[in-house]
């Protein structure tokens, strides 16, 4: 074990936050302040703070586990693995190869969801996998890629924030699940600028806001069109800009003249003066911003919906000039670099389409396979969690507890249950797991040295600070020692720098170029933004399959700075222009009725992440937040005749949970909330609606009809 501090990263979420780590003689391992990052500049929440209590072997997994008559027992790796390999093989036999389903995770590093995605197409053959991600920002990736050719969660650094006039901040709850980015948005205010929220809650970051929009869940569409409908009406359009810089702008233009104030209070709650104040603090400075996060996305309109928010930039100037611009708040760790590398069913490395021709020749070349071999597109995340124990009878998972986080939970355990054969390598033994055949104890952040992408496409390197215990091996032993016995020998490395230097090959020449980032460069640099294309040895083609006039390539011969801000001399479209998407509201998939009369919507609290599969085992987290929830308004209560504290059923066409009442005035009186981390009877995604966004197959966590019952002790 090392003895002195070492610089890394947080491994939870998107901010990934430096922190430094230090071996302590009892075996622990304390956390220090890390100032020379720029993201956080020394800062921890909590989860960050008390990371290293899921390293004790007190909480997690040591050994390899295998089901015997129905439980689960101690194994040797190679009995593991072995178990794997048939598990595997047999199924391709049987049903072939795409009865093979693979799911990873957003917390898995760039080394990790490449080499995953590779195993996926080159070993087992199979078109089948997704990644847990697909529920964090496809909605806005796939807004982005319409609009502006490309997505990068933000398209400038956070540093920035605190220089523009305005933001715009839709369905983000920073002060509880980002706690280290509200500086940035508290030195906004602080320089003059303001901060418009869009919340159906009063949130402690609504709390910090200068003016609170609190929509119904599920019509933040309308709203976004409803500002634009002001924009034009009271002049505020940047016509030189539209006609310079943008396509497409008179269909979206006739779609938001549709949505008049009026008509868009009636149908988000949002007064037609506050419509105004918002669009009066938004166009006044010569600056702004609109940032995303899962409120708008998380829908089975958003994709369409974070296209009205980019249509409200673009038609006031506030894309692609400085201190300006759209940007989504990616959630997970490495939600950014873990869809771009190769584990989401329709991308290969680079951000490249599995359907390009071209893509698929270059990334077989990397790989030394025929580009005919691999297979194409997959199913959804959703999808395929939901033809598991049907199409799909086998399944490799790693990081990632679907048993919790997926929506209509209780149907995806059933399905995990179906299953001929499921092995999961996790740090515990996560509801999932304990469902699984093989269960694989794997390394975590501080024991493995690798790369993750934050949310700003900053590429960082998270390095190796302790020895992991004995009886764990990383992500990429498990997937090296699951080749071989599958018949392919070569590959798959366990050296995560050589994966990277592989990883750079693939991605040359993509949208999300790593070439011209290494090692030791990440070590030198506080992060290195994509695209980062390598510099070209002296006569070769400097453009690496890219248009002579692209902005990001350097000059011949000088290594690449990085792009911390995009599309400021022009966008990733073939012309160079933005696009506007002509979209229209339309209601949730699942609006109230007599039956169920209330809109249940979902979100996170600040001591626990994601699926609590490692917050619920740190002491202080659950000190801080021991349980679900039902946060609703006194009006609501007071009708079922519940007080503080008391039990209250939530109910759904799906299920049924029970969780203590949270009275409070900060909600609306038709809505109801729930924190997402826990399993059992107060597992909010038991009752979660999984209608898909037909572009990004989002389902939509955000808004579903629930009705809610008091509950007799």
């Amino acid at each position: 074990m090392q003895n002195s501090a070492t610089p890394t990263h947080c491994p939870y979420c998107a901010l990934q936050c430096g922190m430094n780590l230090t071996p302590a003689p009892d075996g622990t391992v304390e956390v220090s302040e890390r100032a020379d990052f720029p993201v956080n500049r020394g800062a921890l929440c909590g989860k960050g703070r008390t990371a290293p209590a899921v390293l004790s072997s007190r909480v997690r997994l040591t050994s390899p586990l295998v089901r015997s008559e129905g439980t689960l027992v101690p194994a040797s790796w190679d009995e593991a693995l072995d178990r794997i390999a048939e598990g595997l093989s047999r199924t391709r036999a049987e049903h072939g190869p795409d009865a093979c389903g693979v799911f990873g995770g957003g917390g898995l590093t760039n080394e990790k969801a490449y080499t995953l995605g590779k195993f996926a197409r080159v070993v087992l053959g199979t078109s089948q996998i997704d990644y847990n991600g697909r529920f964090c920002m496809s909605s806005a990736a796939a807004a982005g890629m319409k609009a502006f050719g490309l997505d990068r969660g933000l398209p400038f650094p956070l540093e920035d924030i605190p220089k523009t006039g305005c933001v715009i901040l839709v369905g983000s709850n920073l002060a509880e699940t980002m706690p280290p980015s509200l500086r940035f948005f508290s030195e906004l205010r602080e320089n003059g600028g303001t901060l418009i929220v869009v919340d159906p809650r009063r949130t402690k970051t609504a709390d910090q806001a200068d003016l609170h929009l609190a929509p119904r869940p599920g019509t933040d569409l309308a709203l976004a069109l409803g500002l634009l409908h002001l924009v034009v009406a009271e002049g505020r359009v940047d016509e030189a800009y539209v006609q310079e810089r943008t396509a497409g702008w008179e269909d979206a233009r006739a779609a938001a003249m549709a949505h008049w104030p009026e008509h868009v209070e009636r149908i988000t709650g949002v007064s037609v003066p506050q419509l105004r104040e918002a669009v009066r603090l938004f166009c006044e400075p010569e600056a702004a911003m609109v940032l995303t996060a899962r409120g708008p996305e998380q829908q089975s309109k958003g994709t369409d919906t974070v296209g009205a928010w980019i249509n409200l930039c673009l038609a006031t100037g506030r894309a692609g000039r400085p201190l300006s611009g759209y940007g989504c708040l990616t959630g997970q760790g490495n939600g950014q670099g873990g869809r771009e590398h190769g584990q989401k069913a329709d991308q290969l490395p680079g951000y490249r389409k599995l359907t390009d021709p071209a893509a698929r020749r270059h990334v077989a070349e990397v790989w030394g396979v025929d580009p005919d071999s691999l297979p194409g597109p997959g199913r959804s995340a959703y999808e395929l969690l939901d033809a598991l124990g049907t199409d799909i009878r086998s399944l490799l998972l790693m990081g990632s507890n679907p048993v919790v986080s997926a929506p209509r939970a209780a149907h995806i355990e059933e399905r995990l249950r179906s299953l001929d054969f499921l092995a999961v390598a996790d740090v515990v033994l996560s509801e999932t797991a304990a469902l699984a055949d093989v269960v694989l104890p794997v390394t975590q952040w501080a024991e493995e040295t690798g790369t993750t992408t934050n949310l700003e496409g900053r590429v960082l390197l998270r390095k190796r600070a302790i020895t992991p215990p004995a009886g764990v091996r990383s992500d990429l032993e498990v997937l090296n020692g699951l080749a071989g016995r599958l018949g392919v020998e070569k590959g798959f490395p366990t050296d995560p720098e050589e994966v990277f230097e592989e990883l750079r090959r693939a991605s040359a020449g993509g949208p999300a170029d790593y070439s011209g980032i290494t090692y030791p460069r990440l070590a030198e640099e506080n992060g290195v933004f994509w695209p980062c294309p390598e510099a070209p040895e002296d006569g070769e083609d400097a453009s690496l399959d890219a248009p002579a006039d692209d902005p990001v390539r350097d000059a011949a011969g000088a290594a690449h700075p990085g792009t911390p801000r995009l599309f400021l001399d022009r966008f990733a479209t073939e012309d160079g222009r933005a696009r506007f998407v002509a979209v229209s509201h339309r209601a949730a998939a699942e609006e109230p009725d007599d039956e169920y009369p209330v809109l249940l919507t979902t979100g996170r609290v600040v001591a626990q992440y994601q699926s609590g599969a490692q917050t619920r085992r740190v002491d202080e987290l659950n000190a801080a937040a021991p349980g679900p929830f039902v946060e609703l308004h006194p009006r609501l209560a007071e009708r079922l005749g519940a007080a503080e504290g008391d039990p209250v059923a939530v109910v759904s066409r799906r299920g049924r949970a029970v969780a203590p009442a949270r009275i409070t005035s900060g909600i609306r009186p038709d809505t109801v909330f729930m924190p997402f981390h826990w399993p059992g009877e107060g597992r909010a995604n038991t009752l979660t609606n999984p209608a898909l966004d037909p572009t990004s197959r989002m389902p939509e966590f955000k808004a579903c009809a629930v009705r809610v019952e008091a509950v007799q002790e």
